[in-house]
């Protein structure tokens, strides 16, 4: 079994994250907790995502969503079953002490594996204020303790099946990155920048704006950094929405090169001309450089 919260910054992301992936088909309303309604689901995700808002208007609180993952393995899950499974998130959110905010609860089916989110707030609903999260991890640690042993699970789950999981030891992270990225770049749901980025910091990954480009960074649950970044023109699955003009260019090139190659017979005689053509013009370009005036300006200044 495993529990990870996930580091959401905004409620309504985690929320229609969800709501998605149910207008989808891969995923199902599963319980909810705590609101006015008996049944939150019978309304659209407007009614729900209001529940949230009316409750989320500390503007100093920066994270005020609380999102969890509960990742039970195949045979963890034909032990447990749904009812026991409602019944223990239930317990979790008591054990983190959010037992009297409200909740809703997804079970996914997009994955070999079933699998549930949790989507709640951090803001407490009576005081307004933020819940003390301290030694969340410990708590989480402690109650899958429990669980394992309350209903004899197996404790090496996490080792076995989790795949994208990252560490300061984590070996071949370029290409469990990579890995990352393909597995994003096939989902449709993921449609714009905003959707993509958030997906990825489920995986405590993030792509950050450098002087060059763009580096890919693994975090810890706070968003320090624990391994050395890694400069996003390295891979060879470049993230969707982050790929430059250039690279779709170089694409685009690529397809009429190979065709021209596949029905051209003087291919390698024209490939060289063209080839040789684009040197000198880059050549051109560089010695018509307008920066090159200025410095010669600049030069004919300090003489005067």
């Amino acid at each position: 079994m495993i529990i990870k919260i996930h580091q959401t910054v905004k409620t309504e992301n985690a929320l229609m994250y969800n709501e998605r992936k149910v207008k989808n088909g891969v995923a199902e309303f599963f319980d909810s907790g705590n609101t006015f309604s008996a049944n939150p689901f019978q309304y659209d995700e407007i009614y729900r995502l209001k529940i949230f808002a009316d409750i989320e208007k500390n503007s100093r609180v920066k994270n005020k969503c609380l999102h969890i993952s509960v990742n039970p393995s195949n045979s963890d899950y034909s032990k447990l079953g749904d009812e026991t499974i409602r019944k223990e998130i239930g317990s979790l959110l008591e054990h983190l002490g959010y037992e009297n905010q409200p909740y809703f609860v997804y079970k996914h089916a997009d994955l070999e594996r079933v699998h549930f989110h949790v989507v709640s707030t951090r803001i407490d609903k009576l005081s307004g204020k933020k819940i003390k999260d301290s030694n969340e991890r410990q708590k989480v640690q402690q109650f899958i303790n429990e669980l394992n042993q309350k209903y004899g699970l197996k404790g090496k789950y996490e080792r076995e099946e989790l795949v994208f999981r990252f560490s300061p030891r984590s070996r071949n992270i370029k290409q469990s990155l990579e890995e990352l990225f393909q597995y994003f770049n096939g989902l449709d749901e993921i449609t714009s920048k905003e959707l993509y980025e958030e997906a990825l910091r489920l995986f405590n990954v993030e792509i950050r704006k450098s002087r060059r480009g763009h580096i890919v960074v693994v975090t810890d649950e706070i968003g320090n950094l624990i391994r050395y970044p890694i400069c996003l023109s390295n891979f060879k699955n470049c993230p969707e929405f982050y790929a430059s003009s250039n690279e779709r260019v170089r694409k685009e090139q690529t397809l009429k090169t190979s065709l021209f190659e596949k029905y051209n017979p003087y291919k390698s005689l024209l490939n060289e001309m063209v080839w040789q053509s684009l040197i000198y013009k880059r050549a051109d370009a560089r010695d018509k450089k307008p920066r090159l005036k200025k410095k010669s300006q600049k030069k004919y200044r300090q003489k005067m």
